[in-house]
């Protein structure tokens, strides 16, 4: 095997992109169904190769962001995927297993469940985590035995290139390989004819994806946003709320799918939250301005986008909250370097463009509240989010919350925690995804499970409604019919 490859040129041709997938899948299906040790095999070379150059992405993570420091991108797009993959090591054994149907064989049809890959799996990944977000449904991809096409983000340019040649070291591009580009390039891509796309990114991108994916009909797992949102409940510990808020809200830069996007406190403990939370974000970060621990917004679309929801909502009566030292505040936001300062928006109303856009930036949204139900009731008429966070005790309260709402996922006082449980599934619900993966479920989620049967009865199953069956097949379906019927009476008239 060639130790280094080219890879693919930076902005590559539908027509280059469609022969790269044909390429892959002859070599699939060349090879079959690979057997355990070929999947380890390419799950650990594949791994190799960003382990390898986590020292280059990470300064090329920087180069993208303009400010993003090699801790933060080292543990959130490089080590971040390590449990996953010794979850597969683990497991992948049993997974791969045919699994026998209890009951069938006495039924007369003795069956087991095949657990085949799909053939090509094209993966297309978002700006905010590039490394990572491509990495784990790649891995989990190959450990179901597929063949991966990566669209790497063209936002993220630098890291793009380092990742490309870094797969190119390991990997021929009949097994893994990435495509770069801009949009015609990431069009082309949606429209391959795969046997399974993933695509993690906002759900107005998704959404194209979607339909372009549907042309073909290519099964789509789309990993999506929306507006987080985040309940205190009256017994809420105020303190370790406003501190895991804003640890989670400022994170990335607040670019974050999985970031709160407003939250719901009790109106009396109101000015106690806000108060608490710019405690708690001075302590994270005593000065913002020239910090080099500050994650910068990715561009200069994306800083617009954020100064001008905050813009809106101010011109429109919302009251802001700045989190910063006094004498920063007032060269903040500067677009030099994209900073914008942390901040709290009150008095926030629903003909504000931020009370329906996601934020992706350093800007929380607090509303007060009287009644839970009303709260649960916002959440509930609005698109269901990726997740929902609530703070307070595991009684009625958050009971209620969990029953009432619906949401990719919930974490109890803290954020994102569902997310990070080994092997849970990860995805959205309506507007924020649909499928999911991470551990099993991925492995599930790019595998076709096939099911298999023999047939031990002495009357094949088409025959026995053909002629010469005649009354006696008949009446006994009648028999059934009406047996059945007299038991459903009798449950619903509570007999």
């Amino acid at each position: 095997m060639s130790t280094a490859l080219a890879p693919l040129p930076a902005d590559p041709s539908a027509a280059l992109q469609r022969q790269l997938l044909d390429a892959q899948r002859a070599a699939f299906l060349a090879e079959g169904p690979p057997a355990l040790d070929v999947r380890l095999d390419r799950v650990d070379r594949f791994l190799a190769c960003v382990l390898e150059h986590a020292e280059d992405l990470c300064v090329a993570l920087d180069a993208d962001f303009g400010s993003r420091s090699p801790l933060a991108s080292l543990a959130s797009d490089v080590v971040g995927v390590l449990p996953d993959v010794q979850l597969i090591r683990e497991h992948l054994a049993e997974w791969m297993a045919d699994e026998e149907l209890p009951g069938s064989a006495e039924a007369g049809t003795p069956a087991y469940v095949q657990t085949r890959p799909k053939g090509v799996v094209g993966v297309i990944g978002p700006w905010n985590f590039p490394v990572t977000l491509v990495v784990q449904p790649a891995i989990e991809a190959l450990a179901a035995g597929n063949r991966v096409m990566i669209k790497f983000s063209e936002v993220a340019g630098h890291t793009a290139e380092v990742f490309a040649r870094a797969v190119a070291t390991r990997m021929e591009p009949e097994e893994v390989a990435v495509v770069r580009g801009g949009v015609a390039a990431a069009s082309a891509f949606s429209a391959l004819p795969f046997d399974h796309l993933l695509f993690t990114g906002s759900p107005a991108v998704g959404a194209r994806v979607a339909a372009a994916a549907g042309a073909n009909l290519v099964p789509v797992t789309l990993e999506l946003g929306g507006k987080n949102p985040v309940v205190l409940g009256p017994d809420a510990d105020l303190g370790l709320a406003a501190e895991r808020v804003a640890a989670m809200r400022l994170m990335n830069g607040g670019q974050i799918c999985l970031c709160p996007d407003y939250v719901f406190v009790p109106r009396t403990r109101l000015d106690d939250f806000v108060a608490r939370y710019g405690q708690a974000v001075r302590t994270y970060f005593p000065t913002w301005l020239e910090n080099p621990d500050v994650v910068s917004i990715i561009d200069d679309r994306n800083f617009d986008r954020v100064t001008a929801l905050v813009a809106d909502a101010r011109a429109k009566g919302a009251r802001a909250v700045t989190l910063v030292p006094p004498e920063e505040a007032a060269a903040l936001p500067r677009r030099a370097g994209r900073r914008i300062a942390p901040t709290v928006l009150l008095d926030v109303t629903e003909e504000m463009t931020i009370a329906s856009e996601e934020i992706f930036g350093p800007v929380l949204v607090v509303y007060p509240y009287d009644d839970l139900d009303q709260v649960i009731d916002h959440v509930a008429a609005r698109p269901s989010p990726l997740a929902a966070y609530f703070f307070g005790s595991d009684g009625p309260q958050f009971r209620r919350f969990v029953e009432r709402t619906t949401s990719g996922g919930v974490t109890r006082n803290d954020l994102a925690a569902h997310w990070a449980v080994e092997g849970a599934p990860s995805g959205g619900i309506g507007r924020s995804g649909m499928g999911a993966y991470h551990g099993r479920v991925g492995f599930l989620t790019f595998s076709h499970r096939r099911t298999i049967a023999a047939s031990t009865a002495t009357t094949g199953l088409a025959q026995r409604l053909l002629p010469p069956a005649g009354e006696a097949e008949a009446e006994a379906l009648r028999g059934l019919v009406a047996r059945t019927l007299t038991d459903l009476r009798a449950r619903i008239n509570g007999a």
